[in-house]
């Protein structure tokens, strides 16, 4: 487990969704500020879905707000179950940030071109404001899977084989993940028990790679957490 994390216990997977909103506005405010935007790097699911309606309903700089995506998995463009179809339904179509401010993977291209494309996104984005991040049963985040071998300095991967299905998706890499001034993550369900506890006992899971300079913020439902 990282050393530099802060658990926040908090009852429902509402009150999670209302303190990320929270702090990711917060965050806003003062990457605006400081540098005239707000870089966001945002998570696919059920638990980042509730944090875009509360941020959809809130107030803000849209304007000056950069959007990206952790991870996408290889489907058309219009797919249900593509990550940035549902950002763009509960939140993007409901706000004033800029279309050329929103960087959609490519994934409908395929795991390499979609990797190699997006690359140039991140590599000029540099360090983030902000990353989202949920964790699956299995420990993986984004799309970094158990088992799954990367090359280290890569910005964005091919993903293949993903035990999940569809098998082929693209994941910004943990190395990436962790150039953040801020990450949050999104913990709920009683499904994630057991990863919750072998994160917290130092297994080598996914999420554990994910190491940025400043501490992490882990929001988490009292269904993941049984002490």
């Amino acid at each position: 487990m990282q050393n530099n994390s802060r658990w926040h216990y908090l009852e429902t997977a509402e009150d999670v969704a209302q303190a990320a909103c929270r702090q990711i506005l917060n965050a806003a405010t003062s990457a605006i500020s400081e540098r005239g935007k707000f870089k966001l790097v945002l998570a696919g699911g059920g638990t980042p879905e509730k944090v875009y309606r509360l941020l959809a309903e809130s107030n803000a700089d849209w304007a000056n707000w950069h959007i990206y995506y952790g991870d996408e998995r290889c489907l058309p463009a219009d797919h249900q179950d593509r990550n940035s179809l549902m950002a763009s339904r509960v939140l993007l179509d409901k706000v004033a940030i800029p279309a050329n401010q929103i960087f959609t993977m490519p994934a409908e291209l395929g795991p390499e071109v979609a990797a190699d494309r997006y690359k140039l996104d991140v590599a000029k984005a540099g360090t983030f404001d902000m990353v989202l991040l949920g964790m699956g049963e299995d420990g993986h985040t984004a799309s970094l899977f158990p088992g799954h071998q990367h090359q280290q300095d890569e910005l964005v991967h091919a993903v293949y084989n993903s035990p999940k299905p569809p098998p082929e998706r693209v994941s910004i890499s943990a190395r990436a993940l962790s150039n953040t001034r801020e990450l949050i993550f999104l913990i709920t369900g009683a499904n994630k028990q057991e990863a919750v506890n072998l994160w917290r006992s130092g297994a080598d899971l996914p999420v554990a790679t994910i190491e940025p300079e400043n501490p992490i913020d882990i929001y988490i439902d009292s269904d993941a957490f049984k002490p």
